[in-house]
């Protein structure tokens, strides 16, 4: 019967490549803070129209160019960016807010237009 062994030298090798037990990856953690931090939060609500959004919160930062519309699969969605949020239209009714922080693709949300 065949019994399989590691030897020492072969616990240091696969030590020093960087073989370990799993860890929880560190964007995992900062995603599970953001959700906890948004649901404290009042952010636009799904459902609201651009208007109720404009009216309850003010004006946007800043209205980034619609893009799709070329289809009924691709509907128009808009995105608005305020100084801690960011909007983002189905039409002209709200499908999601995030908090603008610094995580995923939000480092410079500036940048996007």
């Amino acid at each position: 019967m065949y019994k399989f062994s590691i030897s020492l030298p072969m616990i240091a090798l696969l030590a020093a490549a960087g073989v370990s037990a799993p860890q929880p990856a560190r964007a995992d953690n900062l995603l599970i803070n953001r959700v906890q931090q948004e649901k404290g939060m009042d952010l636009p609500q799904r459902g609201m129209s651009m208007e109720q959004v404009e009216k309850k919160y003010g004006a946007p930062q800043r209205k980034l160019s619609p893009r799709g519309g070329d289809s009924q699969k691709h509907p128009v969605i808009n995105r608005w960016d305020y100084s801690n949020f960011i909007v983002y239209f189905e039409h002209s009714h709200v499908i999601h807010s995030v908090l603008n922080t610094p995580a995923g693709n939000n480092k410079n949300p500036a940048s996007v237009n």
